[in-house]
């Protein structure tokens, strides 16, 4: 994993949730560099991290008086931890998402944490539609047609909520985060290659995150927090502010893997057929398992959404520093000594 430059503030104690997932190991990784105290807080035991030095509490972000033991001491708190995914019952992402994030809210006030930064999604303002360029001040959704984005939107609110001159708080909404470790979106796009067709068109366009820049941009946020309170409730966009056809970044990573690319397509009022039946038989039969299609994958992978980072160069001092082209060559890297000969796990932070 490529090293960034970033100063040491001060030997705080940081927490990290949802610490052994993709996007929360990066993180630790920065904080490593720097010289902190890092924790992790996760259901699972990730021996990469206590190699690192870094402290590993096991427990359930449901778990009130875990999260409350995990934050005692501490000076800065990244809430990353999540149920993402497009299927699964509501009350699962709801008690994570939500109930998980009031935990966070409790702790840090019992404690007197006076900075949480929280990862949350570009997806809790989707609306089915395209989103060009759109900005931080585009609201929720009338209607959402997934529980992953409503229930992150409930958390976001919890945060905004929860704030006073005790707790500040910034959120952000990193878009469609990949890169080498990725147990997330690249192995969708991989283990389902010879599956995939073209939504739509073709010609929507998206913008994404590398791992490396989404870990920096939320070291910049604690960073400039402690400098700034009055950022205290700002969200912010995160990208590589490069926007591309979806289809074709879904190539590139296809290509790195060493696979052909998508060339097929089906009108995007099939694709969105097929997935109102699917999460209707997944629901009427109680299967656990993803469905192929739903109604807002459909809709995402026809639409364009990429968004105005303006306001996190501007008060974060975000720039992304790995671009998409040399970020795929990490990538194409990393696959080829990691995946040899075996499948790629899947799973979410």
């Amino acid at each position: 994993m490529e090293r960034y430059s970033t100063s040491l503030r001060s030997p705080e104690k940081v927490l990290v949730t949802g610490g052994g997932g993709f996007l929360g190991k990066a993180i630790i990784r920065r904080l490593v560099e720097r010289g902190g105290r890092v924790l992790s807080f996760s259901r699972g035991i990730y021996y990469d991290l206590k190699s690192l030095g870094v402290t590993h509490i096991q427990g359930d972000i449901n778990d009130s008086q875990a999260v409350e033991r995990a934050c005692n001491g501490v000076d800065l708190v990244f809430h990353v931890a999540a149920r993402a995914g497009i299927s699964g019952r509501y009350s699962e992402y709801y008690q994570t998402n939500v109930v998980g994030t009031k935990n966070v809210i409790h702790a840090c006030k019992k404690h007197g944490i006076s900075r949480l930064i929280y990862t949350s999604s570009p997806s809790v303002i989707f609306d089915g539609k395209d989103m060009e360029g759109v900005d931080e001040s585009v609201p929720y959704p009338a209607t959402f047609h997934a529980s992953y984005p409503k229930t992150k939107a409930l958390a976001e609110q919890e945060i905004l909520s929860s704030l006073d001159n005790k707790l500040n708080a910034v959120i952000l909404r990193p878009h469609l985060i990949w890169g080498p470790e990725d147990n997330h979106l690249v192995p969708r796009i991989i283990q389902r290659a010879s599956r995939l067709r073209i939504i739509g068109h073709g010609k929507n366009t998206v913008d994404t995150t590398y791992i490396g820049n989404a870990a920096d941009a939320h070291i910049l946020a604690a960073d400039r927090l402690k400098e700034s309170p009055d950022l205290s409730g700002k969200i912010y966009f995160i990208s590589q502010d490069e926007p591309i056809l979806l289809w074709e970044m879904v190539n590139n990573i296809l290509r790195a893997a060493g696979l052909p690319e998508i060339t097929q397509s089906i009108p995007r009022s099939v694709a969105w057929g097929i997935g109102a039946v699917m999460e209707f038989a997944y629901k009427l039969f109680s299967l656990s398992s993803e469905p192929p299609m739903t109604r807002f994958v459909a809709n995402e992978l026809a639409t364009s959404h990429w968004f105005n980072i303006s306001a996190a160069k501007r008060d974060l001092g975000y720039k992304p520093k790995i671009s998409t082209s040399e970020g795929l060559q990490r990538l194409e890297n990393w696959l080829q000594t990691n995946t040899h000969g075996k499948s790629i796990r899947y799973g979410t932070h």
